[in-house]
């Protein structure tokens, strides 16, 4: 997610953010709102977002931990090592990615310890939209070369359920782009573009 100034964006998002859902009239804006307004309407199956109002609790419970914890940490990795250096020219100094990894680190301590617990997914014995929410933050350091699953076994084997649950080939096949994000250092980039993203991507990693 991030800004964007494509007109297209802010006709549907008055946030002007990807990702952003239009849906006849309704649009909205923001991943987790979009994943339970879609739960909801499509009436998927209840291990997704639990009826039972202590499992959904759970759900949210995590939902909201995660964005200042996982999410605050993970997806720096691939601004450090990939776009920051694509869209300014230069490299960031080691000691700047060495600090995200040190905040990830104490988040993936937390992470294992309260949510999973001896559980196979965040919320219990099935997968949730938590477990969803978690492997795509998750999989963003394993794409710039950062295997934050070497030597977490007990992470590994939550990994490896939630391919399962998902299918192996949809697993990857929805994180194909983040998996090989590494070769868009051989990309041209519009130095318009350049000039206007740069102080962004910057100024997410204060």
């Amino acid at each position: 997610s991030g800004p964007s100034n494509s007109e297209g964006a802010s006709k549907i998002s008055l946030l002007k953010k990807v990702p952003a859902l239009k849906d006849g009239d309704f649009t909205l804006a923001e991943c987790t709102a979009i994943l339970l307004y879609l739960s909801r309407k499509y009436n998927t199956p209840d291990h997704w977002y639990p009826s039972d109002i202590q499992k959904r609790a759970r759900v949210d419970e995590y939902l909201s931990w995660h964005h200042t914890h996982i999410r605050a940490n993970a997806p720096k990795t691939m601004w450090i090592k990939v776009l920051i250096p694509l869209f300014t020219g230069q490299p960031l100094p080691s000691e700047k990615l060495q600090e995200v990894m040190e905040g990830l680190t104490n988040s993936l301590k937390q992470f294992e310890e309260r949510f999973l617990q001896d559980k196979a997914f965040i919320i219990g014995s099935e997968i949730s939209l938590a477990d969803l929410v978690a492997i795509v933050e998750l999989m963003q350091p394993v794409g710039v070369g950062c295997d934050i699953f070497e030597d977490r076994p007990r992470l590994l084997e939550w990994r490896r359920r939630v391919e399962d649950a998902v299918g192996k080939e949809l697993f990857f096949q929805a994180h194909e782009m983040l998996l090989n994000v590494k070769e868009l250092r051989n990309m041209q980039i519009d130095p318009q573009l350049k000039e206007h993203l740069a102080p962004v991507l910057m100024k997410l990693l204060k």
